[in-house]
C-alpha cells in the first residue's frame, strides 16, 4: 500500500492516520487499556493545548523515559506533530545517563512512568527541566516555573479547550514544519561506550516507514505485539510508526518480556506481526525446540547427522512453534544484531515467517531487509529503495568492504558534536556504517562484522568475532559468548545456562570443587567442539567462564568495551 502525504512530516502523518482510521484500535495494554485512533487524536490535541498554555513551543526538546505503554507513542506524536523535538530515553539507562541526556539536549519537559519517576525521586536528581508529566495519566506532576503551579494535576481543565482547538484547525496546517526540521534526538547506548545524540529529521522518519512498507507490506488488519523498547529506533520506526501509518493495532505487555511472558501474550493477542532481536528467538529455539530433540539420544543423533530427518523434524517443530505464537503470525521481524546461522537455518527449514532487517540508529534504522519467504540464511536482504551504497576496500581483491550508504533516511548528524559527525558523515551525504560485508550477484547484502572488532590473523586473515560467537552459541548450555583478541590469540568468554547445568549435575549433592571441575570440563569440551567447525586461523586458544550475564545494549548486543 502506497501512502501519500501532503508533506513528509510527522504532523501530516498524524493528521492522516487519526482521521482515516478513527474507529480502529491503535494501541492496547493487553490487560486493560484500549485507545482508538480517534481517541489518540483527541489526546494529541489535548497535549498540544497544554504545551501551548505552558509555553512549550516548536523546536523545544521534550523527553520520554518509560517502559512501553499505550501513551508512549501518542506522546511521541503529540511532541513531533507540533514541531517540538522528542528525546526518547531508554528506561534502563542509569540515572546519571538520564541526567546527562536531559542537560545535553536542553530538555524542557519530561514524560515519565510511575516506576521511573519513583526511582528518580528516591535517588534524587537535578536538571534544567521545567515540567514533569505522568505518562500513564498525562497529568502534570511537577512545575518548576512557579507561574504555572496552579496547573499541577489539573490537566482535565484543558480538555474542552483542546477538543475545541482540534475541531477549529489542525496544527499541521497552522505550524510551518519542514520535512528537514529536526524531529527526534536518540541517544545511543552502543557497543563502543560513547553515547551520541543521533538527530533524525521528519524526512528521515517518514522515508523510513515508506521504505519498510514497500518491502514487507503492512495493512490495517495487522496486529502487532511489542516487546522491544520504544526508545530504540528499531521498535519506534518499524514497530510503531509503520503500523500507525497503515491503521494496524499495537499491543503492549505490562510485565518484563521474558520468553514465558511473551509466549503467554502471543496466545492472548494472536499477533500477525512482531519485532524481535536474535537473543529472544534464540532462547525460544533452545528451550522449545533444541531441548526437545536432545531428550532422546536417537533423535538427537539423527537431527545432527541426517539432513532429511533434520528438515522433517524442523517442519514439525515449526508448526508447533507457530501455534505457540498464537497461530496467526505472518511476519516475525528479526533485527538489531545478526541472527545465529543455526537458528536461522531452523527458521528457514521450518517455513517460519521470519523477516530480516539490518540498519543503524543513524539510518532511522533500516538499510536492508528481506520479507518472509525471501530470506537467505546468513544474509541481511536487499538494500531498501532510494538508498545508495558503496564499499570502501583496502584492495580490489578483497571480498569484504566497509559499507557506506546515502539516502533520505540518513541522519542529520550527532547533536552538538560536529567532530564525530564528520568522522562518519561526509559532505556528500555518505554515511560510513562501520560494518564490513559485500553484495552478491543477486543484490543480497551480507554483513560479517564491525570493522572495529575484526581480529587480524597471523597471515593477515580477517577473523570476525561475531561469526565465531555464533558457532559457540549453538551449544545447548551456552547463553551467550564474547570473542576477542588477547596477546595475538583468539580467546572467548562464555556465559553458560546455569539452570540447565544445575539440573543435569544434581548440585545439592555435589561439592563446589567438583562442580567447578565440571564447568571447566564443559568449557574445554565447547572449545574443542567449536574449533572443529572453524578455519585453522580462527580457532579459539582459550575459554573462560563469564559468571555474570554480559552487559548488553537494548538490542542485546554485548558492550564489548566493558568485557575486554
Amino acid at each position: 500500500m502506497t501512502i501519500q502525504l501532503e508533506n513528509n512530516t510527522l504532523a501530516a502523518l498524524t493528521e492522516r492516520s487519526t482521521s482515516l482510521y478513527e474507529d480502529k484500535l491503535l494501541v492496547s495494554n493487553i490487560d486493560d487499556i484500549e485507545i482508538t485512533y480517534a481517541q489518540a487524536g483527541e489526546k494529541i490535541a489535548l497535549l498540544h493545548s497544554i504545551f501551548q498554555e505552558l509555553g512549550i513551543k516548536q523546536g523545544d526538546k521534550v523527553a520520554i523515559c518509560s517502559e512501553n505503554m499505550p501513551h508512549w507513542g501518542i506522546v511521541y506524536l503529540a511532541i513531533t506533530s507540533m514541531g517540538a523535538v522528542v528525546v526518547p530515553i531508554l528506561p534502563d539507562f542509569h540515572l546519571n545517563e538520564v541526567q546527562h541526556i536531559i542537560k545535553h539536549a536542553e530538555v524542557v519537559a519530561l514524560f515519565v512512568s510511575k516506576k521511573i519517576n519513583a526511582k528518580f525521586n528516591e535517588d534524587g536528581y537535578s536538571s534544567p527541566l521545567q515540567y514533569v508529566f505522568s505518562l500513564e495519566s498525562l497529568e502534570l506532576l511537577e512545575d518548576k516555573t512557579s507561574k504555572h503551579s496552579e496547573l499541577v494535576s489539573k490537566i482535565a481543565l484543558f480538555k474542552e479547550k483542546a477538543l475545541h482547538l482540534a475541531h477549529l484547525r489542525s496544527d499541521s496546517q497552522v505550524l510551518s514544519i519542514d520535512e528537514n526540521d529536526l524531529a527526534s534526538i536518540i541517544y545511543t547506548s552502543g557497543t563502543t561506550g560513547q553515547s551520541k545524540g543521533v538527530m533524525l529529521s521528519h524526512k528521515n522518519i517518514i522515508s523510513q516507514f515508506q521504505q519498510i512498507q514497500s518491502m514487507v507490506g503492512i495493512h490495517s488488519e495487522d496486529k502487532f505485539l511489542s516487546i522491544l523498547p520504544l526508545a530504540h529506533t528499531y521498535e519506534c520506526s518499524a514497530g510503531f510508526i509503520v503500523p500507525f501509518s497503515t491503521g494496524a493495532s499495537i499491543h503492549y505487555i505490562s510485565k518484563v518480556p521474558s520468553p514465558k511472558i511473551i509466549l503467554a501474550a502471543m496466545q492472548k493477542v494472536q499477533p500477525t506481526c512482531m519485532l524481535s532481536v536474535p537473543l529472544v528467538i534464540e532462547k525460544i529455539y533452545k528451550s522449545k525446540v533444541q531441548a526437545q530433540f536432545n531428550k532422546n539420544r536417537v533423535i538427537k543423533y539423527l537431527y545432527e547427522n541426517v539432513t532429511f530427518v533434520r528438515k522433517q523434524l524442523n517442519k514439525i517443530a515449526g508448526k508447533k512453534l507457530e501455534e505457540s505464537f498464537g497461530g496467526q503470525m505472518r511476519l516475525f521481524g528479526v533485527g538489531g544484531s545478526k541472527l545465529s546461522p543455526f537458528v536461522e537455518a531452523f527458521l528457514s527449514e521450518a517455513n517460519f515467517p521470519y523477516a530480516i532487517g539490518y540498519g543503524l540508529t543513524e539510518t532511522a534504522p533500516i538499510i536492508a531487509a528481506a520479507a518472509p519467504g525471501c530470506t537467505k540464511v546468513g544474509t541481511t536482504g536487499l538494500i531498501v529503495p532510494d538508498v545508495e551504497y558503496r564499499f570502501n576496500k583496502q584492495s580490489e581483491d578483497q571480498r569484504d568492504g566497509e559499507l557506506h550508504v546515502r539516502g533520505p533516511n540518513i541522519m542529520m548528524g550527532y547533536y552538538k558534536d560536529a567532530v564525530r559527525t564528520a568522522e562518519v558523515l561526509d559532505e556528500d551525504g555518505w554515511l560510513n556504517t562501520g560494518d564490513l560485508g559485500y553484495i552478491d550477484e543477486n543484490g543480497i547484502l551480507t554483513i560479517n562484522g564491525r570493522s572495529k572488532n575484526v581480529i587480524i590473523g597471523a597471515s593477515g586473515e580477517n577473523i570476525y568475532p561475531e561469526a565465531v560467537e555464533s558457532v559457540i552459541n549453538q551449544h545447548a548450555l551456552v547463553l551467550d559468548s564474547f570473542v576477542y583478541e588477547l596477546e595475538h590469540k583468539v580467546v572467548a568468554k562464555i556465559h553458560i545456562d546455569y539452570e540447565q547445568f544445575d539440573d543435569s549435575h544434581n548440585i545439592s549433592k555435589t561439592s563446589d570443587s567438583a562442580l567447578h571441575s565440571d564447568i571447566l570440563s564443559l568449557l574445554e569440551e565447547i572449545r574443542t567442539t567449536v574449533n572443529t567447525q572453524l578455519s585453522s586461523y580462527s580457532k579459539i586458544t582459550k575459554v573462560t567462564e563469564q559468571r555474570e550475564p554480559f552487559i548488553t545494549t537494548p538490542t542485546k548486543k554485548i558492550k564489548r568495551y566493558l568485557h575486554t
